[in-house]
């Protein structure tokens, strides 16, 4: 006679993050350094790659894209079957890519979605055609909770230079204008020893954050990174000025590790692994 036992209830769920975005060879930035990120901040990390890149810590040799159903259809499979808690947006290098990922959120009903607007890479080069950035801006910024751009990609979206914080102020009321429910300025390439970003929100909160620079040329990344770990802190259920908090600091420690530390011979990568989480668990 055969015994059964009765299988136990499952009654928890890892936080489960998903990065739509274009690959790093070098392993620094897009979905190498999600995965590096969510792992370290005790999440489940997903992903959708939208490009290859022939990439290293001295600059990008070529970009392939994925074909829009390809994409499509990863997303589909990962959503459909395993779920998702959150959502970083990165590199979408032609307009039919952003509708892609436009119409998956909206298919899947996708929450706690974060916009990487990566258009500028740390060595210079531009990763997106000019005709995506309009589609980019009239398709995802209203479906994101956050948008996170530098500054050089803020001056490309629009229009000018910015070089001042009180340019930062403007520029962040206007990307709100364009449909951002929330923006976040980041002030790194801003001349002085002090980094400001900038939190602007729909409803009219502004929210500096300022903390002394790090000195050090490994910086390949930074804008993935904190992105990334943005969509941890909310899949994990902070809220939004919580988790830019949360990921700032996980930004700093991540670049004072490796500051040391020499990867390639150029901007090499933060330390993502410099103080690794358990991978947590949620209820159901």
């Amino acid at each position: 006679m055969t015994t059964t036992h009765p299988t136990p209830a499952l009654v928890h769920q890892y936080p489960r993050v998903l990065s739509i975005a274009g690959s790093d060879s070098g392993g620094g930035a897009g979905i190498q350094a999600d995965l590096k990120t969510f792992s370290a901040l005790g999440c489940y990390g997903m992903t959708a790659i939208t490009a290859l890149t022939a990439q290293n810590t001295q600059g990008v040799r070529a970009i392939h894209g994925v074909p829009p159903a390809m994409l499509r259809d990863q997303i589909d499979a990962v959503v459909e079957d395993i779920g998702v808690h959150s959502v970083k947006i990165g590199m979408l290098h032609a307009p039919e890519v952003v509708q892609t990922v436009a119409q998956a959120i909206d298919r899947h009903q996708l929450h706690n979605v974060v916009l990487d607007p990566v258009m500028v890479a740390t060595s210079g080069a531009v990763l997106i055609g000019d005709s995506a950035i309009a589609v980019l801006v009239r398709e995802l910024f209203g479906r994101a909770e956050v948008v996170t751009p530098n500054l050089d990609e803020a001056s490309l979206l629009v229009g000018r230079t910015l070089k001042t914080e009180d340019d930062m102020l403007v520029a962040g009321r206007e990307l709100l204008a364009k449909g951002a429910k929330a923006v976040l300025l980041k002030g790194g390439h801003l001349e002085g020893d002090v980094v400001s970003d900038l939190l602007l929100r729909a409803n009219g909160n502004v929210h500096w954050m300022r903390a002394p620079r790090i000195a050090t040329a490994n910086t390949h990344g930074t804008g993935c990174t904190l992105s990334s770990a943005i969509a941890a802190h909310l899949a994990l259920g902070l809220g939004l000025v919580e988790a830019v908090e949360a990921s700032r600091a996980y930004i700093r420690g991540a670049l004072k590790a490796g500051t040391e530390v020499r990867t390639g011979h150029g901007s090499g990568p933060l330390n993502h692994g410099y103080a690794p989480q358990a991978l947590r668990l949620l209820l159901v």
